[in-house]
């Protein structure tokens, strides 16, 4: 397990917070050794799990392979992290697939020092083992922190959150608009407010100025 920033040095733990460029680290995984540095260019969802062969990950790592294919229409990557060892993790693997007929095709990063874990601030940096760790990053081509979930080790994830999350960073790219609450692909957006107070005192209500809906191009 190695751990650096852009320059190549060695990273301390911290809190990761969004906006901030992730320090890369090079890994094994389940697909062979991986660094963060090798989904540029993408979109990448890393997502940690307190351990192998526990009920709620076990249901997560089955909801997502499901989605698999949705996941890649938005041109986006998979990476998994828990603490547990790589052989510790071939075996889950192999008793999903028997279980449940999944494949789990993404890579499933090995952390048992918790070093990613604790650099990606989704452990303490004192903390002695991963019992709370349900983190879930949402990583631009760039490499920055666009968004991040924390769940309780006692509940999963929504598939169907991570996905409408990830097609609403997309859009915000892409159209510079804002996405309201209960927002899906192909509902209105909202336009980005003016700052000019002229463009308040000429719109037509009191609302138009900062609450204008806009077409989904997407």
């Amino acid at each position: 397990m190695e751990l650096n920033d852009q320059t190549g040095l060695r990273t301390p733990c911290g809190p990761a917070r969004l906006g901030d460029t992730l320090p890369n680290f090079t890994a094994r995984t389940t697909q062979g050794v991986k660094s963060l540095t090798d989904f540029r260019g993408r979109w990448l969802i890393l997502f940690s799990h307190p351990a192998d062969f526990t009920p709620v990950c076990t249901s997560e790592f089955v909801a997502i392979m499901r989605a698999a294919d949705r996941f890649a229409a938005l041109d986006c990557q998979l990476m998994a992290l828990s603490v547990d060892s790589l052989f510790s993790h071939f075996a889950w693997i192999k008793a999903i697939q028997e279980k449940f007929g999944v494949k789990v095709s993404f890579p499933l990063i090995e952390d048992p020092t918790l070093e990613v874990a604790r650099a990606y601030g989704m452990v303490g940096a004192d903390a002695l083992d991963a019992s709370s760790v349900r983190t879930t990053y949402f990583i631009d081509p760039e490499g920055r922190l666009r968004a991040s979930t924390c769940y309780p080790s006692t509940v999963g994830r929504s598939v169907e959150e991570m996905l409408r999350l990830l097609a609403a960073l997309q859009r915000t790219d892409a159209q510079s608009a804002l996405v309201p609450a209960e927002w899906t692909p192909g509902d209105d957006l909202l336009a980005v407010p003016s700052q000019a107070l002229a463009d308040v005192f000429a719109a037509d209500s009191a609302t138009d100025w900062f609450y204008a809906p806009v077409k989904d191009e997407g």
